[in-house]
């Protein structure tokens, strides 16, 4: 009877563990949230990695994003997304082509805008650990999703707990692919243009761009 009466016991103080670790990664979740709320907007400029090593890849990739509200600008790959606050457009140069979409009402399509929000729901939070990068100390919380038939295995999110920033994402798929992005320069509430996330088509069609609406 002591010997379940003492199990019961360790059972007991580890779950109140680990449901207060859970309870302070989701804390400090929130605080970067409520933190980057705050700003008028902000310019990330970022470095993504992408690795698999059962499939032979390893690739490096820079990139930046503006996002004011809803409002984005982002550049990624030699191509440009703009969302307005209505319509995506996506100039892709490359094959000179301008994708124009409505706002998709997919919850689960992630965008830039989104990217503070997505572990509010249908996730578990883990206190992960502490690195100190260049004197900085970056304190790792693991967001798991609650449902199965995601391709997401997890993903870890480094904050730095002086700024309550981003500084790294590293997303690990079930496939075995790992994605890291790496934050460079986190700027807020920079001048903008006004005309900054307004889109002008006959730029581009005098350009010769062709215009695809979906």
């Amino acid at each position: 009877m002591k010997k379940i009466c003492i199990a019961c016991l360790v059972l007991f103080a580890t779950n109140f563990a680990i449901a207060q670790n859970s309870q302070k990664a989701k804390t400090l979740l929130d605080q970067v949230y409520t933190n980057v709320k705050s700003y008028k907007n902000i310019y990330v400029d970022f470095k993504i990695a992408l690795h698999n090593s059962e499939a032979g890849i390893n690739q490096e990739t820079k990139g930046n994003v503006t996002i004011q509200g809803d409002k984005y600008l982002f550049n990624y790959l030699g191509a440009k997304q703009l969302f307005d606050g209505s319509k995506v457009y996506t100039v892709v140069p490359e094959n000179e082509e301008v994708t124009i979409e409505n706002k998709s009402e997919d919850e689960n399509t992630v965008t830039p805008s989104k990217m503070l929000t997505f572990y509010k729901t249908g996730h578990t939070y883990d206190w992960d650990i502490l690195q100190n990068v260049q004197g900085r100390k970056i304190q790792f919380v693991k967001v798991t999703p609650i449902e199965t038939n995601t391709e997401i295995q997890s993903i870890l999110i480094g904050i730095d707990v002086g700024t309550k920033n981003i500084y790294k994402i590293i997303e690990t798929g079930k496939n075995s692919t790992k994605t890291t992005i790496t934050v460079n320069s986190f700027k807020t509430d920079q001048p903008l243009s006004k005309t900054l996330f307004t889109f002008d088509e006959s730029k581009y069609k005098n350009d010769g761009y062709y215009i695809i609406r979906n």
